[in-house]
C-alpha cells in the first residue's frame, strides 16, 4: 500500500528546507553574522541526513527526490561554504575567488560521482559501508573550520588568507578523492550499547548548548581522525571475502584468529583468489580449465585451513549448526 500523496511530499519538503537553510547561510554571512551562517549549514546537514531516511521509511523515494537532494547538497555544501569563506575574508583576493570556485566545482563533481555509484551493480558487498571520498555535508562543514576557529577564538594564523584557501583546496581534494570514509548508514548499535549511547547523546547535546562552535570543531577533527581507520578497514575487507556477509561479531573473531595465526607463523590461505574465481564463474567469466583449477585450489586449501584452525586452538565454524 502506497502512502498518501501528502506524506510522499514530506521528504522533498525537508530537502527544500535544507536548501533554504544553505542559502540563508550566505545571507547571514553578507550581514557579518558568521555564527548564524555556520548554524544554517549545520541545520542543512541535519536535514540532509533525515530526508533520505524518511523517504525510505515512508516508501516515498523517487527520481525527482534524488535529483532535488543532489541540487540541495550542491548549493548548501558547495556554493554556500565557498561564498561564506570569500565574504569572510573580504580582501578582494583573486586567488581566494579561484580557491572558492575550485571548492564549489569539486563538491559538484563529488555529488555527480556519488549519483553514478548508486547505479553501479558491480561493487562488492562491503562497498555500502563506505563513501568514496569525504561526503558533501562533512566537506562543507570542514571547509568552514577556519571561520569556526575565528568565531570561537578570534583572529589568528587560521584566519590568514593563504592558510584559508589552502585549507579549502585540501578539503576539496578530499571530497573528490578515492579515499574511503565510513558511512553512518552502515553503523549498527548492539542492544547493550543503547543506554550508554543515549547518555552520550545527552552529554553531546549539553556540550552543543554550552560550547556549540568548539564542540562542532571537535567533532569535525574526530571525523578527520577516523579516515586512517576507514582506509585500514576498507583494505582489510577487500582482502577478506569471507567477512563480507557476516555480522560485526564474527568479523572481530576473524581478525583475532588472523592475528593469532600471524603470531604463530601460520600462512593465511589464499581465500581472496578462490573467492574471486567463484565470483567470475557466477558471472560466466571463467573457462572450464579455470574452474577446475579453482576447485583444486579450494580443496587443497580446505585441509590446510583445518590444520591452521587446529594449531591456533580454535574450532572451525560449522554452517550446519
Amino acid at each position: 500500500m502506497k502512502p498518501a500523496s501528502g506524506v510522499r511530499l514530506l521528504p522533498n519538503a525537508i530537502t527544500v528546507l535544507a536548501l533554504c537553510a544553505g542559502l540563508s547561510s550566505v545571507q547571514f554571512a553578507l550581514r557579518g553574522s558568521f555564527g548564524l551562517a555556520i548554524a544554517c549549514v549545520v541545520v542543512a546537514a541535519v536535514l540532509d541526513s533525515l530526508d533520505g531516511r524518511i523517504a525510505r521509511l515512508l516508501d516515498a523515494t523517487s527520481k525527482m527526490g534524488a535529483e532535488l537532494d543532489s541540487l540541495s547538497d550542491a548549493v548548501s555544501f558547495g556554493v554556500a561554504p565557498a561564498l561564506i569563506l570569500f565574504v569572510w575574508q573580504a580582501d578582494g583576493n583573486r586567488f581566494g575567488w579561484v580557491a572558492a570556485l575550485i571548492f564549489a566545482v569539486c563538491m559538484v563533481l563529488r555529488l555527480a560521482r556519488f549519483n553514478t555509484l548508486l547505479d553501479d551493480d558491480d561493487q562488492p558487498p562491503y562497498a555500502n559501508e563506505f563513501f568514496v571520498g569525504v561526503p558533501a555535508p562533512a566537506g562543507g562543514l570542514l571547509a568552514l573550520m577556519p571561520v569556526m576557529a575565528s568565531v570561537a577564538f578570534g583572529t589568528g594564523w587560521w584566519s590568514d588568507g593563504p592558510v584559508v584557501w589552502g585549507w579549502i583546496i585540501a578539503i576539496a581534494l578530499l571530497a573528490i578523492s578515492r579515499i574511503p570514509t565510513l558511512s553512518v548508514k552502515a553503523v549498527k548499535v548492539p542492544a547493550k550499547a543503547v543506554a550508554p549511547l543515549l547518555v552520550g547523546v545527552g552529554l553531546l547535546a549539553a556540550a552543543v548548548i554550552q560550547f556549540s562552535v568548539i564542540t562542532l570543531m571537535v567533532l569535525l577533527l574526530g571525523y578527520l581522525a577516523h579516515i586512517p581507520y576507514a582506509v585500514h578497514r576498507h583494505h582489510w575487507l577487500a582482502n577478506h571475502p569471507e567477512a563480507w556477509d557476516v555480522p560485526p561479531r564474527e568479523r572481530r573473531a576473524i581478525r583475532r584468529s588472523g592475528r593469532r595465526a600471524r603470531r604463530l607463523g601460520i600462512r593465511r590461505p589464499r581465500v581472496a583468489r578462490i573467492a574471486g574465481a567463484r565470483a567470475r564463474l557466477s558471472r560466466g567469466g571463467l573457462s572450464a580449465a579455470d574452474t577446475r583449477r579453482a576447485a583444486r585450489s579450494a580443496n587443497g586449501h580446505r585441509g590446510e585451513r583445518q590444520r591452521d584452525w587446529r594449531r591456533i586452538g580454535l574450532r572451525r565454524n560449522n554452517p550446519g549448526r
